[in-house]
């Protein structure tokens, strides 16, 4: 096989904790370092969440810019995604106003979430479309993707904006995904509805099925987003020591499968959905 795969890094999500594995960061310095060991075991983009001083998931600007700034001296070649996950707390204008605070390079936003307000999401995307962000919309089913058609066609989102995260499974006790998941995103993406297979898409994976998804992804055109955000598990079911553990072992398949590992900082933005 030939051409580029990323490999994403999503290392604590808004969920765990450290009651769920002790390699979990919580403050900045700690999610830095963990950001470096995983670019360091072949991860090509970062997945970014930031803690409260209770460790509760904050859409907070000055902790993404102390982060951002952070891994920006030690890991500049890499690229950054900060979340607008709302989990519940959060408002599509809350979630709009951190990324205009912040001004990231690339941002995931949930277009369940966002669409809960048109008015707000439309112009968010145009915002976000001008100031050159990389925009991934997050998608937990292919109804979600044809949602997202139906906001191109609106013109909520500017047409063919943005990439496609396809979340396989939930963020539920005991949750194990499935490769046969990524199916039917790939029926609704390749069934001739022309918004639907614009851009590239990245697959997320919950529980000791995570590796197996990936690879599928991989196999199929697809990116792949590891980390102790959806999964602590090796495919032979052991828990991984830390972050670079599970990247570490996808790298390795990734390179097994015989893809390139080296692109520059645009070719990724592009994958994460820049214009």
């Amino acid at each position: 096989m030939t051409g580029f795969r990323m490999i994403m890094c999503a290392p604590n999500g808004a969920r765990r904790t450290k009651d769920d594995h002790e390699a979990v960061p919580i403050s900045v310095e700690e999610t830095i370092e963990t950001c470096i060991s995983a670019v360091a075991a072949g991860a090509n983009a970062l997945h970014l969440h930031v803690r409260d001083e209770n460790g509760n998931h904050v859409l907070d600007a000055g902790r993404y810019k102390e982060l951002l700034q952070g891994l920006q001296e030690r890991v500049p070649h890499i690229p950054c995604q900060i979340t607008t996950e709302a989990v519940g707390i959060y408002s599509p204008q809350e979630q709009a106003d951190v990324v205009a605070a912040v001004m990231p390079e690339a941002v995931s936003v949930s277009i369940a979430e966002m669409s809960q307000d048109m008015d707000v999401a439309k112009r968010f995307y145009a915002f976000a479309a001008e100031a050159d962000i990389a925009v991934q919309h997050i998608l937990y089913s292919p109804q979600e993707l044809l949602n997202l058609v139906r906001l191109h066609e609106d013109g909520i989102v500017p047409n063919g904006y943005g990439s496609h995260l396809f979340v396989l499974g939930r963020y539920s006790e005991g949750q194990q995904s499935s490769p046969l998941d990524l199916l039917d995103f790939l029926k609704v993406k390749r069934e001739g509805r022309r918004l639907a297979d614009t851009g590239p898409f990245t697959v997320c994976a919950f529980g000791q099925g995570e590796t197996a998804c990936l690879v599928a992804a991989m196999t199929l055109d697809g990116h792949a987003r590891v980390g102790f955000e959806n999964s602590l598990w090796h495919a032979n079911g052991r828990v991984a020591r830390d972050n670079a553990e599970r990247v570490a072992s996808v790298a390795d398949i990734r390179q097994r499968l015989g893809f390139d590992v080296q692109p520059d900082r645009d070719a990724v933005l592009a994958l994460l959905g820049r214009p």
